[in-house]
C-alpha cells in the first residue's frame, strides 16, 4: 500500500506566507509589512532588516545554503543569480550566516545579455531587481540544494522596465483604480480595491527522454520539424479523459507535491484530446501571483519529467496533425469584500453594474482587439491558432444565450425585460437526479468566452508567460472603465446616464459578439464584412504595440512608455526571427547528417536487391519502382535543402529586424515546409529499421 499523503501538512511547506511571517515577525513589524502589500508604499529599511532575517532563519531550518532574486526578463523565462548567506568569517573563524533587508529589496544582476530591444547597449551592464512583497517567497529544492528564491521586478539603470513583472503590476493598479470608481457609482464604500484574478490551464506533452534524446528537432525547437502521422491519432478521441497511464500518473503524483510545497493550488489533472497530452489545472490567484505561479508549474514540470524518464514539452505544436498545446488564462475582477465584478447574479438583465461592466468589456475588447491578439502571439502559437483544436487568429467575445438575449434586448429597445433561465435537465433515469441546466451552453471555438462568472481567453499559447495577455487585460479594461466613470460622476441623473450608456457600449460594439463557430470559413467571411481584424502571425500582430492609440492607451495609466513598447516590439522581431533560424539550421543539420544519408544508403540496398531479382531470373518491378520512388523523393528532399541553405545565406544579410522577421515567415518557413514534404514522404516509404529518427508511433503513442 503506497504511503498516506497528507497534503494539508505539505501545503505551502516551501512558502513564507502571511501566516509564517505572523508567527516569526514582531507584529509592529508585521503591521507595516501587511499595510505596503494591501496599500502600497516603500518597507521602511529597519522593517525590511527584520523580514530578511525572519526570512533567512525559516530558509535555513529548511536546508537553505543560498538565496536569489528570482525575476522574468523579456525571455519569457525566469532568471536566477545565487547568492550565498555566508559573510566574511568572524575572529575565530566561524562562519556567519547573514541576509540583509538591503538585500532583501534589492539586487543587481547584470542586465546586459538578457534582450531589451535596443533599451540597453551591451556594454551598459547595471540592472536592479526588486521585491515584489505582494508574491511571497519560496524555497526551490534540487541537485543544486535548497534555494531561497525572492520574486522580484528587474528595471534598467535608467528606469525602464526590463521584465513581465513590472508592467502587469502597474496595470493591476491601473484597473483596479479605475474599477474602484465604477463601484463607488453603485453605492460600494467598503472596498478598497479590485482585484483582477486569474486560473491558467496548463496543456503539455509527455514523451519518453530516451527517444526525445534521439531528435535533434525537439532538443532545439522543442517540436518536430519532419514527422509522418502515425496510422492512428486522435480522431476516435479515445485519449481524452480516459484512464491516466502509471507512467504518466506517478509523474502527476509527484508533479503535484512539488507544487502543493510551493503553494501552487494545483486541482485538476486530466489526459488531454491528443495522445500523449495531458492538462493541469490551478485554483484562481491574483493575477500577479498566478503569473509567479505559472512559470513555476512550468519549470517544475519540465523537472519533475526528468526524474521519471520522460520529457515535458510546452512548445503549442509540437506534433503535426494532432492537437497542440494552449494555456487557458480565465480572468476575473473582484473587490478586496467580495463581490465578483463579473457575476451576473439570477436575473442579470436587471444588474446595473454587472451590465456597466460587461458593456465596458465589450468596448476594451473590440477598441482593442489587435492588441490583444498580439497578447497571445508566440513563434510556436501560429502552427496553432486557427487550427481545428484553438480558436482562430480573430478576436471576438462569447456571451451565451442569455446574455446575447439581454444584449440584443438592450440595443433593440433600451430595455431588457427578461432573461433566459437554465431549467430543468431531465435524465430520464429513476436513479438519477434531475439536474440544474445552465442558462447557456459554451463555446469552445471562442477565444473570449463568458463562462458564468469570469471570462476565458482561451488563446494564450501553452509555453508562454500569462503576465503579458493579463496586462493588455487589465490595461484595455482599465481605460473603458476609466471613460464611462468620466461620463457617469458628472452625470446629474445617474440612473438614466448609466443606462444610455449602457445602450451605447453595447450598440456601438456589439460586432464583437460571435456565439457561432469559429472554426468555420463562414466565420472568416464575416468577420470580415464586420471589419474585425484577422492578424494571422505573431511578426504582424507586433506592430500593434507601438500604434497611436496603443501607445495612448498605455502612456495614460503608467503601464508602458513608448520606449518601451518600441523595444518590445523590436524583442518579438528579433525572436522570431532567430527561433525560425534555428528550427532551419536543426532541420538542415538533421537532414543532411541522419535523414538523406540513411535514406542513401537504403536506395544502394535497394538497388543491390534489384540487381540480385535480375540475376536470379525473377521480376524485379516491385523493387524497381519502389527504387524509383525513393530516389524520387530523395532528389526532391535534396533540391529543398539547397534551397533552404541558400535562402538562410540570404537572411544572413538582411540587418533590419522586422524586415528579417518578415524574411523568416514568408520565405523560410516555405522553403522549410518544402523540405518536410519529401522527408515525411520517405518515412512512409524507407525501411523502419534503417529511419535515423524516432517517429511519431514511437513518440506519442510509447509513453
Amino acid at each position: 500500500m503506497s504511503e498516506v499523503l497528507n497534503v494539508e501538512e505539505i501545503f505551502a511547506s516551501n512558502l513564507f506566507t502571511l501566516g509564517k511571517m505572523k508567527e516569526r515577525l514582531p507584529k509592529n513589524v508585521y503591521r507595516e509589512v501587511k499595510k505596503v502589500m494591501d496599500q502600497g508604499g516603500e518597507l521602511s529599511l529597519a522593517a525590511a532588516d527584520v523580514v530578511a532575517k525572519a526570512m533567512k532563519d525559516w530558509a535555513v531550518e529548511h536546508g537553505a545554503t543560498h538565496y536569489t532574486h528570482w525575476f522574468q526578463p523579456l525571455t519569457g523565462i525566469t532568471a536566477e543569480k545565487h547568492d550565498a548567506f555566508v559573510t566574511h568569517p568572524d575572529e575565530e573563524g566561524r562562519m556567519l550566516m547573514e541576509f540583509s533587508g538591503k538585500e532583501l529589496i534589492k539586487g543587481e544582476p547584470d542586465a546586459s545579455s538578457f534582450p531589451s530591444g535596443g533599451l540597453r547597449a551591451t556594454f551598459e551592464a547595471r540592472g536592479y531587481t526588486a521585491w515584489d512583497i505582494t508574491s511571497p517567497a519560496f524555497l526551490k529544492e534540487d541537485a543544486t540544494g535548497v534555494i531561497l528564491c525572492i520574486p522580484t521586478a528587474f528595471c534598467s539603470y535608467t528606469g525602464e522596465a526590463l521584465d513581465k513583472k513590472t508592467p502587469l503590476l502597474r496595470s493591476m493598479e491601473a484597473v483596479s483604480e479605475q474599477a474602484l470608481r465604477i463601484v463607488r457609482l453603485f453605492g460600494n464604500t467598503e472596498a478598497t480595491k479590485v482585484v483582477a484574478s486569474v486560473g491558467p490551464e496548463q496543456e503539455y506533452f509527455l514523451v519518453d527522454r530516451e527517444k526525445y534524446l534521439k531528435r535533434e528537432d525537439l532538443i532545439f525547437a522543442g517540436r518536430t520539424l519532419f514527422g509522418a502521422p502515425a496510422p492512428k491519432g486522435q480522431e476516435l478521441e479515445d485519449h481524452y479523459f480516459g484512464t491516466i497511464r502509471e507512467r504518466v500518473g506517478a509523474y502527476m503524483k509527484d508533479l503535484n507535491i512539488e507544487l502543493w510545497k510551493l503553494g501552487v493550488t494545483a486541482k485538476t489533472q486530466h489526459n488531454e484530446v491528443a495522445p500523449a497530452q495531458h492538462e493541469l489545472a490551478p485554483i484562481y490567484e491574483t493575477a500577479n501571483i498566478a503569473v509567479d505561479h505559472n512559470q513555476l508549474v512550468m519549470e517544475t514540470m519540465k523537472k519533475v519529467a526528468g526524474r521519471h524518464g520522460l520529457t515535458c514539452l510546452l512548445h503549442e505544436k509540437p506534433f503535426a496533425g494532432v492537437n497542440g498545446s494552449g494555456k487557458h488564462n480565465n480572468w476575473s475582477l473582484g473587490t478586496d469584500n467580495g463581490v465578483n465584478l463579473l457575476d451576473p447574479g439570477d436575473t442579470p438583465n436587471e444588474n446595473i453594474q454587472f451590465l456597466l461592466v460587461l458593456a465596458c468589456i465589450m468596448k476594451a475588447v473590440d477598441t482593442h482587439a489587435d492588441l490583444l491578439r498580439q497578447s497571445a502571439s508566440d513563434v510556436g502559437n501560429d502552427h496553432r491558432l486557427g487550427a481545428n483544436e484553438a480558436p482562430p487568429a480573430i478576436i471576438s467575445m462569447f456571451l451565451g444565450e442569455q446574455l446575447e438575449d439581454v444584449v440584443r434586448q438592450l440595443v433593440e429597445t433600451g430595455e431588457a425585460a427578461h432573461s433566459i433561465q437554465g431549467g430543468k435537465l431531465l435524465t430520464g433515469v429513476s436513479t438519477l437526479p434531475d439536474l440544474d441546466k445552465d442558462a447557456t451552453d459554451r463555446n469552445r471555438t471562442s477565444p473570449f468566452a463568458f463562462t458564468g462568472n469570469k471570462f476565458e481567453f482561451r488563446m494564450v499559447g501553452s509555453a508562454d508567460s500569462i503576465a503579458s495577455p493579463n496586462t493588455i487585460l487589465n490595461a484595455i479594461v482599465a481605460e473603458a472603465f476609466c471613460e464611462a466613470a468620466d461620463i457617469l460622476e458628472k452625470a446629474d441623473n445617474f440612473d438614466a446616464a448609466v443606462h444610455d450608456l449602457i445602450k451605447k457600449y453595447m450598440t456601438e460594439h456589439q460586432r464583437i459578439i460571435f456565439n457561432g463557430d469559429g472554426y468555420s470559413e463562414d466565420w472568416v467571411k464575416e468577420a470580415e464584412r464586420r471589419g474585425l481584424p484577422n492578424i494571422k502571425s505573431m511578426v504582424e500582430a507586433s506592430a500593434t504595440l507601438t500604434t497611436d492609440k496603443a501607445i495612448r492607451l498605455f502612456e495614460k495609466f503608467g503601464i508602458f512608455t513608448r520606449v518601451e513598447l518600441e523595444s518590445r516590439e523590436e524583442i518579438l522581431y528579433e525572436t522570431y526571427a532567430k527561433t525560425i533560424n534555428i528550427e532551419a539550421l536543426t532541420m538542415i543539420d538533421m537532414a543532411k547528417k541522419q535523414i538523406l544519408p540513411a535514406v542513401v544508403r537504403y536506395t544502394k540496398s535497394l538497388a543491390d536487391t534489384v540487381i540480385a531479382v535480375k540475376e536470379a531470373g525473377a521480376d524485379a518491378s516491385v523493387q524497381a519502382g519502389l527504387l524509383n520512388e525513393v530516389s524520387g523523393k530523395l532528389a526532391e528532399a535534396k533540391k529543398a535543402l539547397t534551397a533552404l541553405e541558400e535562402l538562410e545565406k540570404k537572411a544572413a544579410g538582411i540587418e533590419d529586424q522586422k524586415e528579417l522577421a518578415f524574411f523568416y515567415k514568408d520565405q523560410i518557413r516555405a522553403a522549410m515546409d518544402a523540405l518536410r514534404a519529401p522527408v515525411d514522404a520517405l518515412e512512409m516509404l524507407v525501411d523502419k529499421k534503417v529511419w535515423p529518427i524516432p517517429t511519431y508511433g514511437d513518440l506519442i503513442f510509447e509513453v
